[in-house]
């Protein structure tokens, strides 16, 4: 998905057939180890609501619902290529050969052919079946939290503008989502516009307005270096270690050498990772193959690359989320317009990418995103909040409510469905309030006459 990531996966036919050609045919078999247990998925982990509706703060009396509107990730999808997981299957193949497959091992290739068939039908890059629903749901969810929103909006005619990256699984997880909504009541049908496509708004990564972030991630030694750091200690090979102990003989894996067994390993980690993001095709069990402590590590080094690639990144430097400021004054934008008596929408949603949320949750210093990493100190679990998994899942979304009452607009935010507070410094209408008024809001966020 992202450059790094890119790069190891455009040479793994390469690496898988250096690895087939070095290990030889008469490696000991070796018996298998325990079951493993499911840990971190970071950014591929599957979307679920962060708090139940019915803990929601009461709005504040006297206002009514005027605007509704969202940035979200594309639901679950199955992975963008296949080569993590033919990897895999000539490894296996491989050990078959050399007798060196544990029972796991044994096992492991049926199930990870039948993952890989499967993603190949649905598209490989693809809303899967339970991205579908992920976005099916947070819509109805939508319609119920703001019933009164919805049902205005026809007497009103207001619209309804639904836009994306224009990338496939954006232009889908759009399409679920409306339908929903329009499922729940009919009459948002006509309503609803037909779907746009803004790449500088939500594919602003790879646009014009990226293209000093570009240079970043291709040019810039310091991040290379953090990651290399990051990449290459100890842990690393034994995780890699655990992993193809798994599947195959001990003297299998010796034989490799740990860059081998490193990018083996990950491609595990790979097919292990977005194996519940396709629980609608199939009844997969690849927790089975990879220990927790494993799988955790890797997914560590999965959230280091992200970390320094799209979310806070260097303490004194904002490369990594400043181009996330069209999609915030965006958000503003629409607010802004709803108070003027400009807009004709009831709700703008839009449609994107992790590439596009980390860097605004970045930008915005949402929950467990607020704290950059000394260039001196690497990011880790241990003393950074920021994960993958909770920042940016699949089906992520940031939402927008807007109440109104006279001429006072009040903004409440979910952040993957958790009423959450704006950034320090910005004051709630009272003291552990959710709701803000947008007047504090665009003095908070330096918002001037002209911004708008």
């Amino acid at each position: 998905m992202r450059r790094a990531t890119a790069t190891r996966t455009a040479t793994v036919p390469v690496i898988a057939l250096a690895l087939v050609a070095l290990l030889p045919a008469g490696v000991a078999t070796a018996r298998a180890g325990g079951a493993g247990e499911q840990t971190s998925y970071a950014t591929k982990t599957p979307y679920r609501p962060q708090q139940d509706a019915r803990s929601y703060q009461r709005v504040p009396a006297g206002f009514v619902p005027v605007f509704t509107e969202n940035v979200s990730r594309h639901g679950s999808r199955a992975a963008t290529g296949g080569e993590d997981g033919e990897l895999v299957l000539a490894l296996l193949a491989k050990g078959g050969e050399a007798g060196a497959l544990t029972s796991a091992g044994k096992s492991f290739g049926p199930e990870v052919r039948g993952l890989l068939d499967a993603m190949a039908k649905v598209g490989y890059g693809e809303l899967s079946g339970r991205g579908k629903q992920e976005l099916r749901d947070t819509a109805a969810r939508l319609r119920k939290r703001l019933p009164a929103l919805f049902e205005a909006m026809p007497a009103k005619g207001e619209r309804i503008d639904v836009v994306s990256s224009g990338k496939g699984r954006a232009v889908d997880s759009g399409t679920e989502f409306t339908k929903a909504l329009v499922a729940a009541d009919p009459k948002l049908g006509p309503l609803v516009d037909p779907a746009r496509t803004d790449a500088d708004l939500l594919y602003f990564h790879k646009s014009a307005g990226g293209a000093a972030y570009r240079d970043y991630l291709d040019n810039d030694q310091r991040l290379a270096a953090t990651l290399k750091k990051i990449r290459e200690q100890p842990r690393t090979d034994v995780a890699a270690r655990g992993v193809l102990r798994k599947l195959f003989s001990a003297s299998f894996v010796n034989r490799m050498t740990a860059a081998d067994r490193v990018a083996a390993a990950e491609a595990v980690y790979s097919v292990y990772a977005i194996a519940p993001s396709m629980s609608a095709e199939g009844d997969w069990h690849l927790d089975r193959y990879i220990d927790a402590r494993d799988a955790s590590w890797f997914g560590y080094l999965d959230d280091a690359e992200s970390f320094y690639e799209a979310g806070p990144g260097f303490s004194d430097s904002d490369i990594t989320y400043r181009m996330a400021d069209v999609l915030l004054d965006d958000l503003f934008r629409q607010v802004e317009a709803k108070k003027s008596g400009s807009s004709a929408y009831g709700a703008v949603l839009r449609f994107t990418h992790a590439e596009e949320i980390m860097p605004l949750a970045a930008l915005m210093k949402l929950p467990g995103s607020e704290r950059p990493a000394s260039p001196s100190r690497p990011y880790t679990y241990a003393d950074n909040a920021w994960r993958g998994s909770s920042v940016a899942p699949m089906a992520s979304n940031i939402q927008w409510d807007v109440f109104r009452k006279g001429s006072t607009y009040l903004v409440r935010m979910l952040y993957n469905e958790k009423e959450t507070a704006f950034k320090t410094g910005c004051r709630p209408v009272s003291k552990g309030s959710s709701f803000y008024n947008l007047d504090e809001l665009e003095r908070c966020f330096d918002r001037s006459a002209t911004a708008r």
